[in-house]
C-alpha cells in the first residue's frame, strides 16, 4: 500500500465532503436516530460505495442509467421530506420523544447515504485516482477513512449540538433540506433525459 496515495485521497476526500449535503444529510439522521445505528448506516453505505467506485464504477455508468439513480434518489428525498415534517407535527408538543434506534434507523441512514453518493463527485474522485494510480487499496484506504472522518464530525453535531434545538426545527429544516435534493434529483434527471433526447 502506498501511504503517499493513501493521504492523497483521505486529503481530496475529506475536502470534497465536508459541506456536502450527506454531512447535512448525516446530521439530520444523528439528531432524529440514535447515534451507533447511524455510524452503522453511514458507514456500511460509504464501505460499499467506495468498493463499487474502485472497482467497478465505471460498470455502473455503463448499464445503470444516470436519469433512473436520481430519479430513485429524488422519490426517496421526497418521501424522508414528508416523513420530517409529518414527524414535526406530531412531536410539536413533546420534546422527550426518545430518539429512534435499531435496523430501521441503520436502513434509512445507508438507504439515503447509498442514493446520495451513489455517482457523486467523490465517487468520481475514487474512480479517477485508482485508474490514475494503479493503487486502488491506497485509494479505498484513504477515500473510506476520509468520508467516515466527515460523517463522524457530523453525527456529533447532530447528536449533540443540534439537541438543543427545539426538535419541531430540526424536522422542518431537514424536512426542507431533502425536498430541495429531492426536487434537484429530479430536475437532473429530467434534464439529463431532455439532453439526450435533444
Amino acid at each position: 500500500m502506498d501511504l503517499s496515495v493513501t493521504a492523497t485521497a483521505f486529503s481530496l476526500l475529506f475536502l470534497a465532503e465536508m459541506g456536502d449535503k450527506t454531512q447535512l444529510m448525516t446530521m439530520a439522521l444523528a439528531h432524529r436516530y440514535r447515534v451507533l445505528p447511524v455510524v452503522a448506516g453511514v458507514f456500511l453505505a460509504f464501505l460499499v460505495l467506495n468498493l463499487l467506485a474502485v472497482w467497478v464504477g465505471a460498470a455502473l455508468y455503463r448499464y445503470v442509467p444516470e436519469w433512473l439513480v436520481l430519479v430513485a434518489a429524488g422519490v426517496l428525498f421526497l418521501a424522508f421530506a414528508w416523513r420530517s415534517w409529518s414527524d414535526a407535527d406530531t412531536e410539536q408538543g413533546d420534546e422527550t420523544v426518545e430518539r429512534a434506534g435499531g435496523h430501521g434507523a441503520a436502513w434509512a441512514a445507508f438507504s439515503l447515504i447509498f442514493l446520495a453518493e451513489l455517482g457523486d463527485k467523490t465517487q468520481l474522485v475514487l474512480v479517477a485516482l485508482a485508474a490514475s494510480t494503479g493503487e486502488p487499496w491506497s485509494v479505498f484506504f484513504g477515500g473510506t477513512l476520509a468520508l467516515w472522518v466527515v460523517s463522524l464530525l457530523a453525527v456529533l453535531l447532530g447528536s449533540t449540538v443540534l439537541r438543543r434545538v427545539p426538535k419541531v426545527w430540526v424536522h422542518r429544516t431537514a424536512a426542507l433540506l431533502f425536498a430541495a435534493f429531492g426536487l434537484l434529483a429530479l430536475g437532473q434527471a429530467y434534464l439529463g433525459n431532455v439532453a439526450t433526447a435533444g
